[in-house]
């Protein structure tokens, strides 16, 4: 048996063509727990707990969708989301290192925005982490503009949030 580091399979499944996941979303089930939590692992140097994120995503002003393999059943991906009379703020977007750059991020993101519109939220905001051009980039591309910056925001290691808001107007 041959193990592979994640940027060796990540290698090997983009020459061999298999570069596509395909995947359903759908709301949070405490049974997801788990899976968040190791999704967490994966993708946060300060990851949230199990109790953490059952707490958060149960309660009546939060909501969650998780992205879920059609291949192995397997959470790959999750967004939690928390708000506040009309206002929608994004705490997390995690995504399987496995399956990045195929779309699981921006569908989750677009779920947000949908539900948001429905709900007829005034804005959807966030903080990202400055070094994270590639989430940037997919924010703009979905009508986040920066709105200012949060310093030292993030630990392990130090850095500065980048806060970005889609604002929605009347009748969109």
């Amino acid at each position: 048996m041959i193990l592979l580091s994640n940027i060796e399979q990540k290698t090997l499944r983009s020459f061999l063509g298999e570069y596509n996941v395909e995947f359903v979303v759908r709301r949070f089930e405490p049974s997801d727990t788990k899976s968040l939590a190791n999704l967490e692992k994966e993708c946060f140097s300060r990851p949230w707990s199990e109790e953490s994120l059952l707490t958060e995503f149960s309660k009546r002003n939060s909501f969650c969708f998780v992205a879920i393999s059609l291949q192995n059943s397997k959470i790959i991906g999750y967004i939690g989301c928390y708000c506040v009379l009309d206002e929608c703020y994004i705490t997390n977007l995690a995504v399987s290192s496995l399956v990045r750059g195929q779309g699981v991020g921006s569908t989750l993101v677009e779920k947000v925005l949908k539900e948001a519109m429905q709900r007829n939220f005034a804005f959807v905001t966030l903080e990202v982490r400055a070094s994270n051009i590639v989430a940037i980039n997919l924010y703009k591309r979905l009508g986040f503009k920066e709105q200012g910056m949060r310093k030292a925001y993030y630990s392990n290691p130090t850095e500065d949030a980048i806060l970005m808001t889609k604002f929605f107007r009347c009748g969109e």
